[in-house]
């Protein structure tokens, strides 16, 4: 989620300090989701156990430019700031829905919502993340019906790509 620039983060939590739609899209995109997975630890139970860590999840991930050299002005990097504050708009509206009393804007939380996402009455959430993921999808030039698997081995051997190119100086 986005904070202010006054919030004083815990040290348990990973701050990006970026301020623009496409970086908060990627990263909250399934790719992103599925390398950090699989590259990140495990505190506990697969469901809940989930820890992201830096060093192996966010500094090996292989975004689809540079961060800090996105091309901003191309439609591929347009579409995927367009579905990220979609999907913070929709979100943000379920979070401080106009007409609840105090007690159940309590209740309405990211991880309540993540929790319910696969409930009736919550295809909207998982629409908004699909229009998200075809978006990044698209910047990668990868087809929008990838299995998970075959999104984790692209994403390896991009990572694999780099990383040798980077050692030949390329």
């Amino acid at each position: 989620m986005w904070l202010e620039s006054s919030v004083l983060p815990d040290h348990q939590l990973i701050v990006f300090a970026r301020e623009d739609d496409y970086f908060f899209g990627v990263l909250h995109a399934k790719l992103h989701e599925l390398w950090a997975r699989g590259m990140g630890t495990q505190l506990r139970e697969v469901e809940s156990g989930f820890r992201y860590t830096p060093t192996t999840t966010f500094e090996t991930y292989p975004f689809p430019w540079p961060p800090g050299r996105e091309p901003q002005d191309t439609p591929l990097v347009q579409a995927i700031a367009e579905a990220a504050r979609d999907l913070v708009r929709q979100r943000d509206e379920w979070l401080h829905a106009p007409g609840l009393g105090a007690a159940a804007l309590k209740t309405r939380t990211l991880t309540a919502l993540y929790n319910n996402k696969a409930k009736a009455g919550f295809e909207w959430l998982a629409a908004a993340h699909a229009r998200l993921d075809r978006a990044v999808l698209a910047a990668y030039g990868w087809p929008a019906d990838l299995s998970d698997s075959e999104i984790l081995s692209h994403l390896l051997a991009l990572n694999l790509a780099r990383a040798a190119a980077q050692g030949t100086g390329k």
